[in-house]
This record gives C-alpha cells, sequence and structure tokens, in this order.
C-alpha cells in the first residue's frame, strides 16, 4: 500500500513539473481558391479566413503579409541587399534590375470583415487594416479578400525558373494574416530573414494547366489528378476536365502553406510503418536519378532517429520538393536544390526536416529568436547525420561515427570572436549589421548554446530536457525563457545566468592554469584564473604521473548546485569529485588536490572541449610549466 501511494505521489509531482504551460494562441482557418496563368506567371485568388482572438484584448485593426512585393526595385529587401557590407549572392543587385513582367506583386482587389467593406493600405510588404468593428476577445470574424498576384523571378526563396529550370517555387506566396500574441502584433516587413504564423487549418484549390504537377503542404483530397501517384487503393481516380485541373490540398494545425508545380516533377513516396507518408517531386535526369533514389532509405532512417531522440513527428505525411534557392523549410514540405552530391544532398535533406521540429512544431518567432530554430536545428542535424555516418548510410562513412561532430561549430564562433564582428544573439534577425553576423550567430552560436548546455548539466538531464522542451511547448511558439526554465526543472539548477550572458551579451569565455605547486607534504594546491567575463562551471582534469585520473568538478555558485550524470565525463575507473562552488565575482580559485606535486603529469581544463573557451592556450599545464 505504501509504495503504491509514493507511486501516485511521484506521478502527481511529474505532471506539476512538466504540466503544460497556458499560452493562449490565436487561430486563422484558410479556404483558398487560386487559378494560376502559366503564361502570365499570374494568379487570382480568393480568399477566406475565419479569425478566433484568443488573446485578453480588443484589435480594433489587422495585418496581412505581402512577401511578393518584396521583389520589386525600391523595396526595403532591395535596397538592404544592396547596401549592406556583405550582401546575399543569391540577391546582391538582382532585385533592382527586374523588370515589370519579372517582379512579384500581390495588388488587392477587395477586402471585407464579415461581409462589409474595410479601409486598408498597402504599405510595401505590409497590408494595413483598420477594422469597422474591433475582434473581441475570445470571438472570431471572417475575412474575405480577392488579389490579384504575379510570380516574380525566382531571386530568394520562391519564385519562378529557379537556376535548376523547376518551373514555380511558391512560397509566400499569398496574403498571410500577421500573428498576434502575449507580445502584440509582429507585422514584420519582408527584409530578408525568418518567419512567424498563425496556426490553422488550410483548404487550398490551386488550379493549373493540367501538364503540371503540384507538391504541397497538407494532403491531396480530391484525387482528380492522373498520374500523379498520390491516390491510396480503393480510391476513384478522375480525368481532369479542360485545359486546367484543380488540386485541392488540405492541412490541419499549420502555420503556413507551401507549394511548387513543374511539368517534369517525377513522384515517388514511401510509406513507413509509423503511418507517415513521405513524398519526393524532382526533375529525374543525369544530376538526380541515382541520388534522389538512394534519399529515401535514408531519410527513414533519419526519421526513426529523430522521433526517439528529439520527440515524435505529429504529421502523417512530409515532402522533399526539388525547388527553392538552396534550402527552405515549410509546415510538412522543404524545398531544396536538388543538382547534388549524395552527401549534400542528404545534408540539406536532414537540416530542413529537423526545422519541423524547431519551426514548425514548436514554431518560435524566428524574427526574435532566430537562433532558436536555425542553431537548434544545426546541432539536431549535426547529430542526426552522425547518427546516419555510424549506420553506414553515407559515402565513405564506413559505418563509424565522428568524435567531434560539433567542432567546426566551436571554430566558427571563435573566428566572429577574433573578427570583432559578433552581435548579441538578442539581436532580431534583420537588424544584424552584417550577413556573417546573423549567420553565425544564428545557425553556429546558437548550435553551440546548445552542446555547451549539455556541458553545463550533463548530457543526461540534456537529452531529458530536449525531449520536454519539444513535448511541453509544441503549437505554443516557445521563447528564450520557456527553453531555459525545461532545462532549469530538469536539471535542478538556476541557468537565467546562462542566457544573460551568452544570449544576451557578447562577453567570452576564457580560463586558464594559473598555477600548479605544492601545498603540503602529500597535496597540491592548483589555482585557475577567469580571465574572459562570463563565468561558466568547471571541469578540471588531473592526470597522475601513473595514469590515473581524477576528474574536478566546480560548480559555479550562482547554478545553486552541480550537474548530474555526464556520459561523456564519468569515464570507468576515473575519480570524480565536486568540490565548493566558485563565486562568479572572483577572478582565481584554489583546490587541492591529495597528492605531491611530483605525481602531477598534467591539468586540463575542459577535458571534453564543450565549453566554448575562446582561447585554449592557457587550459592545458604540467607542473614544470606553470609555476607560481
Amino acid at each position: 500500500m505504501k509504495k503504491i501511494k509514493i507511486f501516485v505521489a511521484f506521478l502527481f509531482l511529474s505532471q506539476l513539473i512538466f504540466a503544460q504551460p497556458e499560452r493562449w494562441q490565436q487561430a486563422a482557418n484558410y479556404k483558398m481558391d487560386i487559378d494560376f496563368d502559366v503564361k502570365k506567371h499570374q494568379f487570382k485568388g480568393k480568399q477566406t479566413i475565419t479569425y478566433t482572438n484568443n488573446s485578453p484584448d480588443h484589435l480594433d485593426k489587422v495585418f496581412y503579409h505581402l512577401y511578393f512585393n518584396a521583389f520589386q526595385p525600391g523595396s526595403m529587401m532591395d535596397v538592404r541587399s544592396r547596401t549592406i557590407a556583405d550582401a546575399d549572392s543569391r540577391v546582391g543587385s538582382r532585385i533592382a534590375n527586374l523588370s515589370e513582367d519579372e517582379i512579384g506583386y500581390h495588388k488587392i482587389k477587395s477586402l471585407k470583415q464579415n461581409g462589409k467593406k474595410v479601409k486598408y493600405e498597402v504599405v510595401g510588404t505590409i497590408l494595413e487594416v483598420k477594422l469597422n468593428q474591433p475582434i473581441a476577445p475570445n470571438s472570431t470574424t471572417t475575412f474575405e479578400m480577392e488579389f490579384h498576384s504575379q510570380v516574380p523571378v525566382q531571386i530568394r526563396r520562391s519564385g519562378r525558373n529557379n537556376k535548376e529550370g523547376i518551373d514555380y517555387s511558391m512560397s509566400q506566396w499569398y496574403p498571410k494574416l500577421c500573428e498576434y500574441d502575449y507580445q502584440g502584433w509582429h507585422a514584420n516587413p519582408y527584409v530578408g530573414r525568418e518567419f512567424y504564423g498563425i496556426w490553422g487549418d488550410w483548404d487550398v484549390n490551386i488550379t493549373i494547366d493540367k501538364n503540371f504537377v503540384v507538391a504541397a503542404t497538407g494532403f491531396l483530397e480530391n484525387w482528380s489528378v492522373i498520374g500523379a501517384g498520390y491516390e491510396p487503393e480503393g480510391k476513384t481516380v478522375q480525368p481532369a476536365k479542360g485545359n486546367k485541373k484543380t488540386w485541392n490540398f488540405k492541412a490541419k494545425n499549420v502555420h503556413d502553406f507551401v507549394w511548387a508545380a513543374d511539368p517534369d516533377y517525377k513522384h515517388t513516396k514511401l510509406e513507413r510503418k509509423d503511418g507517415l507518408t513521405v513524398h519526393y517531386f524532382f526533375v529525374e535526369n543525369e544530376k538526380t536519378k541515382e541520388t534522389w533514389a538512394r534519399l529515401p532509405e535514408v531519410m527513414d532512417a533519419a526519421f526513426t532517429f529523430v522521433n526517439k531522440k528529439y520527440g515524435k513527428y505529429p504529421y502523417k505525411q512530409y515532402s522533399f520538393i526539388q525547388g527553392g534557392d538552396g534550402g527552405m523549410e515549410y509546415p510538412q514540405a522543404t524545398l531544396i536544390t536538388g543538382h547534388r552530391r549524395f552527401g549534400s544532398l542528404v545534408g540539406v535533406s536532414v537540416h530542413e526536416l529537423m526545422h519541423s521540429w524547431y519551426q514548425m512544431a514548436l514554431a518560435t518567432n524566428e524574427s526574435l529568436y532566430p537562433w532558436m530554430d536555425e542553431g537548434f536545428t544545426s546541432y539536431a542535424s549535426a547529430e542526426v547525420m552522425n547518427y546516419l555516418a555510424a549506420e553506414g548510410l553515407l559515402p565513405g562513412s564506413k559505418g563509424k561515427a565522428a568524435i567531434d561532430i560539433h567542432k567546426s561549430d566551436y571554430m566558427g564562433y571563435m573566428n566572429i570572436v577574433s573578427s570583432g564582428m559578433e552581435e548579441a544573439l538578442i539581436t532580431h534577425a534583420d537588424h544584424y549589421n552584417t550577413n556573417y553576423a546573423y549567420g553565425v550567430g544564428s545557425y553556429v552560436k546558437g548550435a553551440v548554446f546548445l552542446h555547451q548546455l549539455q556541458y553545463i548539466i550533463g548530457k543526461e538531464a540534456f537529452d531529458k530536457g530536449m525531449l520536454e522542451y519539444y513535448n511541453t511547448w509544441i503549437y505554443k511558439h516557445p521563447n528564450t525563457n520557456d527553453f531555459i526554465r525545461v532545462m532549469e526543472k530538469v536539471s535542478g539548477l538556476e541557468l537565467d545566468w546562462y542566457k544573460e550572458y551568452f544570449v544576451n551579451s557578447t562577453h567570452t569565455i576564457d580560463y586558464g592554469v594559473k598555477s600548479i605547486e605544492k601545498a603540503g607534504k602529500k597535496t597540491t594546491k592548483i589555482t585557475l584564473e577567469r580571465v574572459g567575463r562570463m563565468p561558466m562551471p568547471i571541469d578540471v582534469l588531473v592526470i597522475h604521473d601513473d595514469g590515473k585520473e581524477l576528474l574536478v568538478n566546480i560548480p559555479l555558485q550562482i547554478m545553486r548546485g552541480e550537474k548530474g550524470s555526464d556520459s561523456l565525463m564519468d569515464k570507468k575507473g576515473r575519480k570524480t569529485e565536486v568540490m565548493e562552488d566558485w563565486p562568479w565575482t572572483n577572478p582565481t580559485y584554489e583546490f587541492e588536490i591529495p597528492c605531491k606535486v611530483s605525481e602531477v603529469q598534467q591539468v586540463i581544463i575542459d577535458p571534453s572541449w564543450r565549453m566554448a573557451d575562446v582561447d585554449r592556450s592557457n587550459n592545458e599545464g604540467t607542473p614544470e610549466e606553470i609555476k607560481p
């Protein structure tokens, strides 16, 4: 009876610790009908959005994104691309040189709220709408829009006729409601960076010339396409009518919708045992035939690994689609260029797939926290690629995993620190002074943030925390504090200091072995120093002359505890000792070990190389090298 009570109490406590957070989410259900003219590269659209205001606020205005308007000479994206110090080579001055029939645009023909016209103004890539009637908390309104759009020449992510000949890469292609959350409206102009959207259900009809094959977010519902390979057994396939056919896609609980179309798309699919169908769309030629045929087996293994390590993929379909300008993620699909060697094709596919966890399911505001998507995705992608290498699924891997798969991220971070161009991770994605600073911060330092956190709290707590983070915050747009709180709960440590230093500032880490000297007849005193401004808990490995090892862990006082099990450090036969806390204000720290100085062979700070120490030249020493 006593055991049962204890077990019930444990379950109750677990529910308290990892209870689902309460954070309201807006909802926007889209119904769209698109009539596409492939000769003019234009389309007419009718859109109905059922918008539910789950916030506690009355909304007297709304905003829409008009992404295609960025692809016009003189747009904010154009000016930014021509004036930033290190322009993206894919953009540069290309927008400035577009002709009238090459630009992109959205022209709003009409807009109504609950059947009545509303006033609106187009301001670059944002549509500002003044409502006739405010939307009250916990109420629903309907917006009806008619619009006319032109698809730009493919320059950045979306557009027509990409460099590999794909006719249409239709991302950021429709008037999209901006998100309103606990921080207010997020009507960011499209300058070049990341995105943020409202959860909703989608019902999209795309009418296009009948020779085109369409790939998209969601499931094809009408089965009216001949030879597309979508139809399951038992479904009736209806022929197209006239010169066009309509593709009807539906998707639930996503925050965006992407599609692509080309007459020459080959479509293959793999149905997994867990009920997920993975689609592949590519133009088959000598550059793609072999590589794309091999891709499904590898990505099937990737899905299995990721589901176990980072949380289960929440949808029943995913599509890898040749298109775009490199690789870009969307709900239930990605656009990737396909003329790649097999290793590169797998790499881009894995990276874009991992966005399905950190941007499509968790959906952090990428404009405010780009590193929480790109950095987390980069970290996880490296882990997935290492797994695939260990399984012998990558070229030249020979079934061996790499020892230090994150080393390149640390080196990239060190390089920008030494360049003096680093900017804090709290910088808005569009507001970095250089593309270099944005790229290293978001992708590289974001990945280092995770790997270093593993060092701080221990690998076992970290792995548990990554799963808890996903399961706790799926569909809730988490921020930095939300992630830190999950990691605090699984580790039992206070971690706000880590965010304050490594995210909110550009302070760097630099620790050194200052001295190794005699303390007593059979004791040695080791003095460490903090050279950099950022404090950290410290692992110190002492290697004796007989080969025995002592691992010393020095917690940071403001952690209010020490890390738990860390399989990367818990080496069999190695003695581990936790020392007194190091107050962050103290520039030096001393501890004694029970051996003679002559018995000490070497002292090493951070033997696992997971601390982003910007100068490792002072991390190691011998009694002969380092004297008081």
